[in-house]
């Protein structure tokens, strides 16, 4: 398990006066809030729910594995995993399918986190990390035309920049490699005008991501297009993150004391983002999985 660290970004701001700083504020609470009211892989994005008597473990599982068929994953494939979060994608390819993973994310927290569970898991040969923003880190992992699928689960809310996001992506696969984004848009360019400078939408993304922009998928399908991908698919998750984040808020109740003892006043500042996020669902908001193919 090696990790690579690179510098924070210094051009390419997402908006007049604001520039990303070298993690997500969020994502730099302790690996422990996140153990308390995500499912045991801690992966923090939208889970699958095949039946009604899904729990939230079962619903991730269901998930990675969807994101793995949809790629066409299998035995000693390379994957980049941008925005890694805490290697739950990342872990599981690599163990389940014996793929070898590059993750990519800016906070420091995760890719501790990563590196012992590598390390306990006995996958160590087969994970690596690189510390930094995908747009601009530069590490010999990162080779062009080096990988047979790129994920962004979650992650290209936090990039500014969607053309030099797919343009790189694509460059990093082989012809014939598989982009998969999952991400929460506003469900239409309508919606975006109207709620993106509310109340809620500004407190989630200055008091809990520092910076993020949700677009609708027009503007995703539009970058990927630009790029030179080719569109292979295209799943509505929305009810799924709906029930994800119920699960979630579920969690935060039950163990708010604890999350309180670690940092006074996460519990409620987690539960107000959480219903912030799920009052929108189907509504102002959307959640779908784009799957971009490299055709040539």
């Amino acid at each position: 398990m090696t990790t690579t660290t690179t510098a924070p970004p210094s051009a390419a701001a997402p908006a007049a006066g604001v520039e990303l700083s070298d993690t997500n504020q969020h994502y730099d609470l302790p690996a422990e809030v996140f153990g308390l009211f995500l499912d045991p892989l801690r992966k923090y994005s939208s889970g699958l729910y095949l039946s009604k008597g899904d729990t939230l473990e079962q619903a991730q599982l269901n998930k990675l594995r969807f994101v793995a068929g949809r790629l066409q994953l299998g035995q000693g494939q390379r994957v980049l995993d941008v925005g890694c979060g805490w290697g739950s994608l990342t872990l599981f390819v690599a163990d389940a399918l014996g793929c070898e993973v590059v993750g990519v994310s800016p906070a420091g927290n995760q890719h501790a986190y990563i590196a012992r569970r590598a390390a306990e898991l006995g996958l160590a040969d087969r994970v690596s990390t690189v510390q930094g923003h995908f747009e601009t880190v530069e590490a010999g992992e990162l080779t062009a035309g080096g990988f047979d699928a790129v994920t962004m689960l979650g992650s290209i809310v936090h990039m500014p920049d969607l053309d030099v996001v797919f343009r790189r992506a694509r460059a990093l696969l082989r012809r014939g490699g598989r982009l998969y984004v999952s991400e929460s848009c506003f469900r239409n360019a309508a919606a975006r005008a109207a709620f993106d400078a509310r109340e809620g939408t500004q407190f989630v993304r200055s008091a809990i991501f520092g910076w993020g922009d949700m677009r609708p998928l027009s503007d995703l399908v539009r970058a990927a297009e630009d790029a030179g991908f080719s569109i292979a698919s295209v799943d509505d998750l929305t009810d799924d993150y709906r029930r994800t984040i119920d699960d979630w808020l579920v969690n935060v109740d039950a163990a708010t004391d604890q999350l309180d003892a670690i940092r006074p006043g996460t519990a409620a500042t987690l539960r107000r983002y959480l219903e912030v996020a799920n009052a929108g669902w189907g509504y102002t908001t959307k959640h779908y999985a784009l799957v971009c193919r490299r055709a040539r």
